[in-house]
């Protein structure tokens, strides 16, 4: 007596298979997303909207005064406008904040309905000066970015771009800068986005580095940085090796 089976469904065992795992560095296409800069007439907020213009990103630079703004941005060129920062954050689909830390919780919680919905870039470093050099705050919260997610809890943030030197930033003779970015955040796909304006700069690396809770070491470093660059005299960025 011979027996027989039911011949095996192809689609059935193909939904067993396991799945390859995601390519880290397969990242989003990014190029037709517009980016705020809160801040954008400062030195890291201007060097950072100068770069991304640079690269064909649509940038809008914000201020506290629209007409500093637009002079910042006509200054900059490579299509940038200059608007106030609601205006900013409105007409912005990610918004970098890189104003001053003791101006960080005032202007956050200032637009907070113009942020909701949006993905937030937060690259501010809380730190003190004395006679010493820089040393890290910690802010209440634990860091700036933690700061940021408490006073915005209908946006999505993220924190990046904390290490990077404004004098490079700036300096329009440079097609390059080698450095990396530590990327933080709680969503992937919102990480990824980041990770993938980072590497619209030439030069630039996106990386992941962990959830918002690990931020305050990644803001803490650049006084650690600024301490490389004096005793130097170096505009020092990071790389993150074997990867």
């Amino acid at each position: 007596m011979t027996s027989s089976s039911a011949p095996q469904d192809p689609t059935t065992e193909a939904a067993k298979a396991p799945k390859a795992p995601k390519d880290p560095w397969d990242l989003p296409d990014v190029s037709g997303l517009v980016v705020g800069v809160l801040g954008g007439t400062g030195e890291q907020g201007r060097g950072l909207a100068h770069r991304f213009a640079r690269a064909g990103q649509k940038v809008i630079i914000g201020s506290r005064s629209a007409d500093r703004a637009r002079d910042a941005a006509a200054e900059l060129g490579h299509g940038v406008e200059g608007a106030d920062n609601a205006e900013t954050a409105r007409r912005s689909d990610v918004v970098i904040v890189a104003v001053p830390w003791d101006g960080h919780a005032k202007t956050l919680e200032s637009l907070r309905e113009e942020l909701a919905g949006k993905l937030v870039v937060d690259c501010v470093n809380p730190l003190g000066f004395d006679k010493k050099g820089a040393y890290a705050l910690k802010p209440e919260e634990g860091s700036a970015a933690e700061q940021a997610a408490a006073l915005l809890p209908d946006s999505r943030v993220t924190a990046a771009f904390h290490h990077l030197s404004a004098v490079l930033l700036q300096d329009t003779s440079l097609d390059e800068i080698d450095t990396d970015v530590m990327v933080l955040g709680e969503e992937r796909a919102d990480v990824e986005t980041v990770q993938a304006l980072a590497g619209r700069i030439a030069g630039m690396r996106g990386v992941f580095a962990g959830r918002l809770r690990n931020a305050h070491q990644v803001e803490s470093l650049v006084a650690n940085l600024i301490s490389v660059n004096r005793r130097y005299k170096a505009h020092a960025g990071l790389r993150v090796t074997d990867i």
